[in-house]
């Protein structure tokens, strides 16, 4: 039997190998090219601690829908970049 001591230590060792696994850098893409498919699903965007000045009306539309507005704020905003992304460049 483990001590709790010897548990600590296995799951701070999991979870270095877990931010290992997360911190790849974003690509220009949505997957890193260079990751294989079946491992896509697996594939976890850096997120970064903003703040942000929305319009009153603006974050209460996307509240109205309850939790995970932040997530909709993202897909929303990496919608309108990928449409910039793919306009050809004057």
């Amino acid at each position: 039997m483990k001590t709790q001591t010897q548990r600590r230590k296995a799951v701070k060792k999991r979870v270095k190998v877990t931010r290992k696994v997360t911190r790849i850098e974003a690509s220009s893409s949505r997957h890193p090219r260079y990751l294989p498919e079946d491992w896509a699903g697996m594939y976890k965007p850096v997120k970064k601690p903003v703040t942000m000045r929305v319009d009153a009306d603006v974050l209460a539309w996307f509240q109205r829908g309850g939790r995970g507005y932040q997530t909709r704020i993202n897909r929303a905003l990496r919608k309108v970049m990928m449409e910039e992304r793919k306009k050809p460049r004057e």
